[in-house]
């Protein structure tokens, strides 16, 4: 039986209205699309995040560019060869390789915006000329077609020509990754090259797959969905960035047609639901096959129904994200629970020890959700998406930004070789979309802190950075200090360009401040923990309600406001639903949005026997004094047999290879 108090919204609400304060005015929701401030127009002063994105300039994206050298030779090849040039040289690597290359200069883009890099903007630069000079003169790209037979890599199985085998050939993968690179490092500096690269492809494109060209398919429309989703997000972000009609046009018709106009029929990958293939999107239900894939096309198909306004797709989006929140999802915010095959499992299986859990599942969980709250403005979605960020996502990389993991799991031996062949992080993967979607995914973060609709601001993710937002009515700067995840105080001066401004801030209560860890029915808490969250608006306590996951402050702002949440922090127990065979009779803790875990260094005893016998215990917070885990909060707790000593998730196997340790804790407390 599982213990548990759950703080509900109407008691949060409760607790909130005991302040002194007079209510703000009721708000209801805002109804509509919201839109995200970009990350080129965040700043970010933050002791948390900060760091991080000195580490990907200093150390992740140069070494990641470097790993990926030989696809800018590739690419190189293949623009001497549509020059005629001779080339005798063979292509390197898996017929993907290009949408590693892409994604890390995505996030070196998005790195341009810290600080003017002179070496880097020429670095990327010379390899855009590449990009450019590979093209070929239609808009075709990919160094597997266009090169001869003799000079592909002989491994590769791609199809005959271009277009042959779309199910599995990544061409429109590579280059949905590459209107993303593109777009965000025309935002960065506003170099247009690359987006001329990108837009002259997706005219071709648009042409080959949905009007007919005599060049392809024998003059017929291809009309068939990549196996691989990307594309299609991709060009939603296109179409932001051009305001080109058209490739918004493109992506509804590549989801439009997906399990429509073509299913395959065969075993492993070739099953009809491993690409999503196996019914029209708008019939899907359950979250099923190759999870990167599968939260590629729903991050799309979100996209599309808040830019098109087409709601046909939002059944299917719902009963997906709950099948994903209530039955297939771990703690960390991982996805993907079956080896080999990367796919969702059935319903509560969710292993610890055998679980795969894919980095880049992680970074789609964290693009799905996000793009869900844009699509209705409710804070759940930043709930889950936050989850998977500091938790799974932030796992994937070591603090020193140059080992890597693959696979995710949440109990390990020090022994098992779960990561690809190794026991903890690898410098590198055969394979090596983990690590470029690290590149870019973590200076994004930036670009998910604020949105805005009509005067309505929201502030989704605590984090120290400043802004200039335009609202109706005006513009207002916004500066936030915090030292979130690690402290729940949160502090937001809000400055109106004009005297006075009337709006509505929007500020996120998090769901593991209140009912459970995150959204969904598979975690609940279980201890007696309550801690009001706080609101005060200079100085003085506010009274509100809780309306979708956000506190709703409408009010008059004037220069020099100043708002501050407070978000309690205590240790808490979680319990898994009853249904999931790996967590039955065991508690995990956590604290504000971070996942704790035992590991081998820090405890005598073996991580993955521990007995937690006092389910609510606070135990000690106390951070590293020195080593590479300093300042980082170590939680320690009574146990059986021994003092237990916890570290956020995100920051094990730092300290060594062949560690053991573990999530999920044996308790006497719960059956």
């Amino acid at each position: 039986m599982k213990i548990r108090t759950l703080i509900t919204a109407s008691a949060l609400s409760a607790v909130l209205m005991s302040c002194s304060e007079p209510a703000t005015t009721n708000v209801a929701p805002y109804e509509g699309a919201i839109t995200q401030i970009p990350f080129h127009e965040v700043s970010l002063d933050d002791s948390f995040w900060l760091p991080r994105l000195e580490t990907q300039k200093k150390t992740l994206v140069p070494f990641s560019l470097d790993k990926n050298a030989f696809v800018v030779e590739n690419l190189r090849r293949v623009g001497a060869y549509l020059r005629g040039e001779r080339v005798t040289e063979r292509l390197e690597g898996r017929y993907y390789v290009a949408s590693d290359l892409f994604k890390v200069m995505e996030g070196a883009a998005y790195l341009l915006t810290l600080e003017k890099d002179e070496a880097l903007e020429r670095q990327m630069d010379e390899i855009i000329d590449v990009i450019a000079a590979a093209q070929a003169p239609d808009g075709y790209l990919y160094e597997h077609h266009i090169m001869p037979v003799h000079l592909r890599n002989p491994g590769n199985h791609a199809g005959d020509r271009p277009y042959s085998y779309v199910d599995h050939s990544h061409e429109l993968y590579n280059m949905g990754h590459m209107y993303e690179g593109a777009v965000a490092y025309y935002r960065a500096t506003g170099k247009r090259k690359w987006l001329d690269v990108a837009e002259k492809n997706a005219r071709h494109i648009n042409k080959v797959f949905f009007e007919g060209d005599p060049a392809y398919n024998d003059g017929k429309p291809v009309m068939q969905a990549p196996g691989h989703e990307e594309i299609e997000l991709a060009l939603v972000k296109l179409h932001q960035a051009t305001g080109e009609q058209l490739y918004l046009e493109m992506a509804k018709k590549f989801i439009d047609i997906r399990g429509v106009t073509y299913s395959p029929d065969g075993e492993g990958v070739q099953t009809s639901d491993y690409a999503q293939q196996h019914q029209p999107v708008r019939e899907q239900r359950e979250a099923v096959g190759h999870s990167v894939r599968a939260m590629y096309l729903y991050s799309g198909m979100a996209d599309v129904a808040a830019m098109t306004g087409d709601e046909t797709l939002t059944p299917a989006l719902d009963a997906i994200w709950h099948d994903i929140v209530d039955k297939k999802m771990h703690i960390t915010g991982g996805l993907g629970a079956v080896a080999g095959l990367e796919k969702f499992g059935p319903a509560y299986v969710l292993p610890n020890v055998e679980t795969y859990d894919e980095t880049c599942a992680a970074v789609g969980n964290v693009i799905f959700n996000y793009r869900m709250f844009l699509m209705t403005g409710d804070a759940k979605y930043i709930d889950v998406a936050e989850v998977a960020l500091y938790n799974n996502v932030l796992a994937g990389v070591n603090l020193a930004g140059n080992r890597f993991f693959y696979v995710n799991p949440l109990e390990t031996d020090g022994k098992r070789t779960f990561n690809h062949g190794t026991a903890g992080r690898a410098e590198w993967f055969g394979t090596a979309c983990c690590p470029s979607n690290l590149a870019r995914l973590i200076p994004q973060v930036s670009g998910m802190t604020y949105s805005v609709a009509e005067d309505n601001l929201y502030c989704g993710f605590y984090i120290g950075s400043q802004t200039e937002v335009e609202v109706a009515g005006g513009k207002v700067a916004l500066k936030q200090q915090t030292l979130y995840p690690f402290d729940g105080k949160v502090t937001i001066a809000v400055s109106p360009e004009a005297e006075q401004q009337e709006f509505t801030l929007w500020l996120r209560v998090p769901t593991w401040s209140g009912e459970k860890f995150v959204p969904g029915e598979l975690y609940d808490y279980a201890d007696e923990q309550t801690a009001a969250v706080e609101l005060r608006v200079n100085g003085r306590k506010v009274k509100t309600n809780v309306v979708n996951g956000f506190i709703p402050v409408r009010r008059t702002w004037q220069q020099g406001d100043e708002v501050v949440l407070s978000l309690p922090m205590p240790v808490r127990y979680n319990v898994a639903d009853e249904r999931v065979e790996a967590d039955r009779g065991k508690v995990s803790i956590t604290r504000g949005p971070l996942v704790y875990c035992a590991e081998e260094p820090d405890n005598a005893q073996q991580v993955s026997s521990v007995v937690v016998d006092k389910v609510g215990q606070q135990g000690e917070l106390k951070p590293f004094a020195d080593g590479v885990l300093k300042g980082i909060p170590a939680i320690t707790l009574a146990a059986k047999d021994g003092a237990l000593t916890l570290i956020p998730y995100y920051a094990w196997n730092n300290r060594g290879d062949g560690t053991a340790m573990n999530v999920w804790f044996n308790s006497e407390d719960v059956k």
